[in-house]
Parts: C-alpha cells; structure tokens; sequence
C-alpha cells in the first residue's frame, strides 16, 4: 500500500468516528464521564463530547497503544488514530478554537500536541517505526503539520506569538 493510501485510511477511519456521538452523549446524561480531561487505552473507539464544546476522537487498533486528551477552555477538537503498537498520543488544548490531529501508523510512535491560545491548528502524520514529533503553540493563530515516514526520525516545532 502506498502512502498515499495509507494516509488516507487513516483519516477515512477518523471520519468513521462521527457516528459514534450519540454514544457520548448518553454516557454524560449517566453522568458516567467527567468534562475535563480522558485517558484511553487501546483497544478503544471513543468520541467524548465535553462541556463547552470540546470534542475528543480517538480510534486505535492493536496493541499497547496510549492516547490522552486534556482539554479546557471552549470549542477544541482532538483527533487521535493510532494503527499498530506500542504508540503514544498526547494532546493538551487550553483556551478556544482549536484542532488538533495525530495518525501514527506502525510500531513505536510517539505524537505530542501542545496547544495554549486560539485559533490554533496543528497536524502530526507518522507512518513507521520509532518516530518522534511534538508540537508546541503558544498564542493565537498558529499553524503547523508534520508528516514522517520511514523508522527513528525525530521533529520538534515550536511556535510563540
């Protein structure tokens, strides 16, 4: 399979996750989650809606995958895919209207997200093994994305304003 290809499944698996709303909403009315932040461990498919329409998207498949979300402030969205092993996702949005995206596909993985502001987005593609990215926004209107394919690569992005 092509890259190409394999970016787009990756994605196309996100989109999936929009029908799985009504779960999310059922488990506040129970008063079974609480807003704030969500922790998932693989296997899992969530889609949290939070307080103050924050949304939290988390798909993996395979084993030993790790994915968190923090999120405070209003209108933030979290997308997370992870297919493979042993990978780490981790996204922290403070402030408002912000994305955040992580596929990692493969084995060994790890995908950070910081974001603290507004209107920030920020994208981290990794297809392989033992790669690293992080991604730090610090003020508003930040834009960034990395895509790593191939094994042991490492990218650090940090933006002020």
């Amino acid at each position: 399979m092509d890259r190409l290809a394999l970016f787009r499944r990756g994605f196309l698996a996100a989109a999936l996750l929009a029908g799985q709303a009504a779960y999310a909403a059922d488990l506040m009315d129970n008063g079974d989650l609480a807003g704030g932040s969500s922790s998932l461990a693989n296997p899992a498919v969530a889609a949290l809606q939070l307080p103050d329409m924050q949304v939290a998207w988390v798909l993996q498949t395979g084993n030993d995958n790790l994915a968190d979300v923090s999120q405070t402030g209003t209108a933030q969205l979290a997308n997370i895919v992870q297919q493979g092993s042993d990978q780490q996702a981790f996204v922290l949005q403070q402030g408002e209207n912000q994305i955040a995206t992580i596929l990692q596909i493969g084995q060994g993985n790890l995908a950070d997200i910081s974001q603290i502001g507004s209107d920030n987005q920020a994208a981290i593609a990794q297809i392989g093994s033992e790669n690293t990215a992080s991604i730090e926004q610090l003020g508003n209107g930040l834009s960034s994305s990395v895509t790593q394919y191939g094994s042991g690569q490492q990218v650090q992005i940090v933006q002020h304003r």
